[in-house]
């Protein structure tokens, strides 16, 4: 499962620097973007009845022309990370549990006419993705209650819903995740930075 995550990492990074390194046609106007995402993960339905909030990062690579605009295609990498609830450890016999996750996005963002532009451009966004995620979590026992400690790994399929406010350098945005037992409402606040750009 660890080498299939990897290669599926490698991949996407590969497609990421070779489709930017390519010169697109003079006749289209075109955008690569490089974004870094960061904030609070609120845990769901059976994902919250063992799991505290959490928190997450991500890379997003995005890219658009004047044939696509307003839509931006993207992908994005991350990391994240939950810890056991206190409540959780009361009721069980576990001493610690937590959840890291690896997940891969791939997706579009739409952006609507600005709500205003005079000093600051506030733009209205929504964004559909279809993910990938990587599970590894760890059950840890207390002392003597005969068990043993081990660590599970899993992955799921998903997709996730999003809306926001961009000010196109910098956006905030709120997304529902759905992933079977693992669903979440993720905050993050994000930097855009353009890579290439040809007019």
């Amino acid at each position: 499962m660890k080498s299939i995550f990897r290669n599926t990492i490698f991949l996407v990074i590969t497609l990421s620097v070779f489709s930017f390194a390519e010169k697109p046609p003079s006749s289209r106007a075109v955008g690569f973007f490089v974004g870094v995402g960061v904030g609070p993960r609120l845990p769901i339905g059976d994902f919250a009845s063992n799991t505290d909030v959490g928190y997450g990062f991500n890379i997003e690579f995005s890219y658009t022309d004047n044939k696509f605009l307003p839509v931006f295609l993207y992908t994005t990498i991350g990391f994240e990370q939950y810890p056991g609830s206190q409540s959780f450890y009361r009721e069980t016999d576990y001493s610690n549990f937590h959840t890291n996750t690896l997940p891969v996005n791939f997706g579009a963002r739409y952006y609507f006419q600005p709500l205003a532009e005079n000093i600051v451009l506030f733009m209205p966004i929504l964004q559909v993705s279809g993910s990938y995620t990587y599970y590894q979590k760890l059950h840890e026992f207390k002392p003597g209650r005969g068990k043993t400690n081990f660590l599970e790994e899993t992955s799921k399929f998903g997709f996730s819903v999003g809306a926001g406010v961009s000010m196109f350098m910098l956006e905030i945005l709120a997304s529902y995740n759905y992933f079977e037992s693992n669903q979440f409402v993720g905050f993050d606040f994000r930097v855009r930075l353009p890579i290439f750009i040809s007019l």
